[in-house]
């Protein structure tokens, strides 16, 4: 009767762990996705300022009105979409592009704003302007001797004596949204030979998923020496 037992939570414990790994990725595709709009949505409806509260909030018991239904929000991501794209065309005529140079230099001009506005803009068009902001990959040593890290290039600078800095950002697991930003003369630096997708793959799923052991051209994907000193 033991070994029956045995056997029976065995086959149980099996086929948990395998409807875990089959559900799990769902679930949490969801729950980014879900994650993503809550926060966004905090945002987008506000837009719907024009309307009258009692029509997208519920009244509550008590009298007051409730958080806005959900429904309300998918319309107001639309619209603030459509805002979105009404800016976006205006910017590309000439009275769109003055309007917004001077919304920009009313913005410059407010104490505090300018220095957050400014920071932003320029983080921005440094990514928007330039598709290859992640422009390789990276092996630094970091956060001690003893240990390396994956990071992507990010810029060049040059530091005290005329010596050539690379800033290298290294991105935490498993959410590649914020990291560390490292400066790291080049003689130091080991490239690989991935790409940023394969980077971002690898350090997203924890390491678990390499790139193939081979690129399209039949090179095997290893590490560049870093260069001489």
């Amino acid at each position: 009767m033991a070994v029956n037992e045995n056997n029976f939570w065995k086959r149980w414990r099996g086929n948990f762990f395998a409807g875990l790994a089959i559900v799990m990725p769902g679930v949490i595709t969801v729950a980014v996705v879900v994650w993503i709009f809550q926060n966004v949505s905090n945002v987008t409806d506000k837009t719907l300022f024009f309307l009258p509260k009692t029509w997208i909030r519920p009244r509550l018991p008590n009298g007051d009105l409730g958080e806005i239904q959900w429904y309300w929000s998918w319309v107001a991501l639309l619209w603030a979409i459509f805002l979105v794209c009404l800016v976006g065309r205006s910017g590309r005529n000439y009275l769109g592009k003055k309007t917004i140079e001077w919304l920009d230099l009313a913005m410059m001009r407010v104490p505090l704003m300018n220095k957050i506005y400014g920071t932003v803009k320029q983080v921005n068009e440094s990514f928007t302007s330039n598709k290859s902001s992640f422009k390789q990959v990276v092996l630094v040593t970091f956060p001690h001797g003893r240990s390396r890290s994956v990071g992507f290039v990010t810029g060049e600078q040059f530091g005290c004596g005329g010596e050539k800095l690379i800033s290298v950002f290294i991105p935490t697991t498993p959410n590649p949204t914020s990291g560390f930003l490292v400066m790291v003369p080049e003689s130091e630096i080991m490239k690989l030979n991935m790409s940023v997708a394969e980077g971002i793959k690898f350090i997203i799923s924890l390491g678990a998923i390499s790139p193939d052991s081979t690129d399209h051209s039949g090179h095997h994907l290893t590490a560049s020496p870093p260069a001489a000193p």
